[in-house]
C-alpha cells in the first residue's frame, strides 16, 4: 500500500507539472513518455470533460509508476479507500491572537510610524563625543 500510494503522489504530482509545462510551451523538454501521456489526455479531453480526463490520465501514469516502483499485479484503488482516523489528541492549529500596539513614544510617530526609538542612537553618538573630547584633554 506504501508503494501505492507514493505512485499515486507522483503520478498526480507530475501530471500537474507536465500540463503547466504544457502551457508554457516547454512540451519538448518534456521525457518521451510524458508526452505520450499528454498527447493521450488531448484524446481523451475531446470524449469527457477535464476532470475524467485528467483523473483517467492520472490513473494510466499511476499504474505505470506502481510497477515501476516494484509492485506486482494490479495497482490497488488509492482514492477509494476510507482515510484513517485521526487521533482524538489531536487539536487544529489557530493562530495566536495580533497583539495590541504600544503608544509611539519618544516621537516614534515621526519615524514613519515605526516603533524604533531614536535615544539609542543618540545615547552612542553623546557618548563617543564624549569619549573623543576626553582623549583630547588627556593628551594635551
Amino acid at each position: 500500500m506504501l508503494i501505492a500510494r507514493r505512485a499515486d503522489t507522483r503520478a498526480r504530482a507530475d501530471f500537474a507539472t507536465w500540463k503547466m509545462m504544457a502551457k508554457l510551451n516547454g512540451l519538448s523538454a518534456l521525457p518521451e513518455d510524458a508526452q505520450g501521456f499528454l498527447d493521450g489526455y488531448k484524446k481523451l479531453l475531446q470524449r469527457m470533460s477535464e476532470g475524467e480526463a485528467a483523473e483517467a490520465t492520472i490513473a494510466e501514469v499511476y499504474k505505470s509508476y506502481y510497477l515501476e516502483m516494484g509492485g506486482a499485479g494490479n495497482p490497488p484503488d488509492v482514492r477509494s479507500r476510507p482515510t484513517e482516523p485521526v487521533a482524538d489528541n489531536v487539536t487544529a492549529f489557530r493562530r495566536p491572537a495580533p497583539k495590541p500596539k504600544k503608544a509611539a513614544r519618544f516621537g516614534a510617530a515621526m519615524f514613519g510610524g515605526t516603533e524604533k526609538r531614536p535615544l539609542p542612537v543618540a545615547l552612542i553618538f553623546a557618548c563617543l563625543v564624549v569619549v573623543y573630547v576626553s582623549i583630547k584633554f588627556y593628551w594635551r
